[in-house]
């Protein structure tokens, strides 16, 4: 839990859960405060496609980004916006953790290059590989050196920022925990998603038939519970309350 502070967490909310996700898990800010242990009442959301804009850096103890349906690549004015208000972030060291989206918002905007992966959408329960600076990372090397993550995304990071560090991939994506600094990581895969979100999210694209390249009822029989995924939230929002009870 966070500890109580006059510095409330800031979750920057780039997009909604499709329909038939939310009626079932909620929205992706509540599926972060579910899945991170956050108190409610020290969270502020700020839905960026609904045209609303976070206060400065510095009023927030810390900030989680979501994942999103829009493409980083589209340029939205929202989503530029949110990339300034990252490299702030990042000049005054504020905690970050982006996921998905907020993972290839974070690289483009301190000037990594993001686009759609070359092989498609990963998409699933899939196995994830720590890097030899992963297992340095003071976050990150808590985890084993593989472990399981939910993921479901068509874009990527295909060139990291020349600053960051690559701390894990699988075989499909190499890029799928960034570090950029001291407070600042990133993850492709989805720490906020449970085991329920994900057989949900793989009904409804099933149900769509938009890529047969994909067998969606193959995919929701290799799916598992992420416990060391969802740990690596867990690890970070800790890490912010023992940060505040420091500075406290």
């Amino acid at each position: 839990m966070i500890a109580p502070s006059q510095k409330p967490l800031l979750i920057l909310q780039t997009g909604h859960a499709p329909e038939p996700i939310r009626r079932a898990h909620d929205n992706f800010p509540q599926m972060f405060i579910r899945q991170g242990d956050i108190d409610p009442q020290q969270v502020v959301i700020v839905d960026l496609q609904a045209g609303e804009r976070p206060l400065p850096p510095e009023h927030y103890c810390g900030a989680i980004i979501t994942g999103s349906r829009s493409m980083v690549t589209e340029h939205l004015a929202w989503s530029e916006d949110a990339a300034d208000w990252v490299r702030l972030g990042m000049l005054q060291e504020l905690p970050m953790f982006g996921a998905c989206y907020g993972h290839q918002l974070m690289a483009y905007a301190l000037g990594g290059e993001v686009d759609y992966h070359p092989q498609g959408i990963e998409v699933g329960t899939h196995e994830v590989t720590l890097t030899p600076a992963g297992h340095l990372d003071p976050l990150v090397s808590q985890l084993p050196a593989q472990f399981a993550a939910n993921l479901i995304h068509l874009q990527t990071v295909i060139t990291p920022p020349a600053t960051a560090t690559v701390l894990a991939k699988t075989l499909h994506d190499p890029h799928q925990i960034l570090r950029y600094g001291p407070n600042a990581v990133s993850t492709q895969f989805h720490p906020e998603f449970s085991l329920a979100v994900m057989k949900t999210y793989l009904s409804w694209l099933g149900s769509l038939a938009e890529d047969d390249s994909v067998d969606f009822t193959h995919q929701a029989q290799q799916l598992s519970e992420t416990p060391l995924s969802q740990g690596l939230l867990l690890a970070f929002v800790g890490a912010l309350g023992k940060r505040q009870a420091l500075a406290g």
